[in-house]
């Protein structure tokens, strides 16, 4: 990487290089040998991390097209088409998905593929590969696996390490162990299991720097402070549905609701009766807004037909009027959402 831009030491060349957007990346590349090269390096995630120019980005993937992710740039009101994950496994769900140090990491899971007349699931309930995707160099790599294979379990990142809890390993089998990663060693350590498998999928949610595990259907929830000294079991009698963290707190769609949960006080936002009909879709949040992307319509009493969608819809929260819009549809995913996720870079 030398002579990147005429008369600039390379240093300072990379620097302007990294306040150019992220989605015309692809072009730069076309400049020249040292610019692909420079595109391409480890040296321009951190750069864009020193001169303030990081992107908030969301990574969606969905039931159609099979195993395949997009990006959303909020900013600019586009969708990225990343390369389809090479997984063995056919129709890859109910996996983990988290991002940090600027990458994608999709983890466990398995085939939502199910066989109409054996009930089997292409011979995969659920795996321990773990993949990761840098979008600098966009391509994904295989890193190193689960302890124990898991499925429909809770996933978070805490302090740039990736914890996972509980989930299946079988369609019968509960599990209550816990496992952290180390993304710069690629290791895996255990950690203190959790008090209950409660015999349900788990979801995770980092809130206050503090791990929270939340099983489906119940109000209890298990939260992790520090590795040393476990889980402790609280009861917060949150609000079940979808949820969303912004900027550091809880928002749950109830009852065709928008409310923001404080321990044991609800208060409402906005009316989310539009929702009512949509199912399979996810909810997430980036910056001050709430998204809620994709999932199908029906079927109802009336219409048996089920409608995959790729609608994108956004509620503002952060000012004093909290107002819903639409952003641009996604280009190629459709349908129930299977994993979301913020990705800084």
């Amino acid at each position: 990487m030398s002579g990147l831009i005429e008369g600039l030491p390379d240093a300072v060349a990379l620097r302007c290089l990294a306040r150019v957007p992220f989605y015309l990346y692809p072009k730069l590349e076309l400049v020249s040998r040292s610019w692909r090269a420079a595109i391409r390096g480890s040296e321009l995630f951190k750069a864009r991390q020193e001169v303030g120019s990081a992107e908030e980005l969301l990574c969606v993937c969905a039931y159609d097209p099979e195993n395949l992710w997009q990006m959303y740039d909020p900013l600019r009101d586009l969708w990225i088409t990343l390369p389809v994950l090479p997984s063995k496994v056919r129709h890859l769900a109910y996996f983990g998905v988290v991002s940090t140090g600027g990458k994608l990491y999709v983890l466990g899971g398995g085939s939502d593929d199910v066989d109409p007349l054996t009930g089997d699931q292409d011979g995969s309930f659920a795996t321990d590969e773990v993949w990761s995707y840098d979008p600098i160099m966009r391509r994904w790599a295989q890193r190193a696996s689960m302890v124990l294979p898991r499925a429909m379990f809770a996933c978070c990142v805490s302090k740039g390490k990736i914890i996972v809890a509980g989930g299946f390993t079988s369609c019968r089998k509960s599990i209550s162990q816990a496992e952290m990663y180390d993304p710069e060693k690629d290791v895996w350590i255990p950690i203190p299991d959790l008090h209950r498998t409660r015999n349900s999928a788990c979801s995770g949610l980092v809130i206050g720097g503090k791990v929270h595990v939340l099983h489906k259907g119940l109000s209890t929830v298990q939260v992790l402070d520090h590795i040393g000294s476990g889980w402790t079991v609280e009861d917060y009698g949150w609000l079940q549905g979808p949820m969303a963290v912004v900027q550091g707190a809880l928002y749950v769609m109830s009852h065709g609701l928008i409310v923001k949960q404080e321990k044991e006080v609800s208060k409402v936002v906005i009316s989310a009766s539009e929702f009512r009909r949509r199912i399979g879709f996810a909810m997430t949040g980036l910056r001050d807004e709430i998204y809620v992307i994709g999932g199908v319509i029906g079927p109802d009493r009336f219409n048996w037909d089920i409608k995959p969608m790729s609608d994108v819809d956004i509620l503002t929260v952060g000012g004093n009027r909290p107002t819903w819009r639409q952003a641009a549809s996604m280009t190629k995913c459709r349908g129930t959402i299977f994993g979301c996720t913020q990705l800084r870079i």
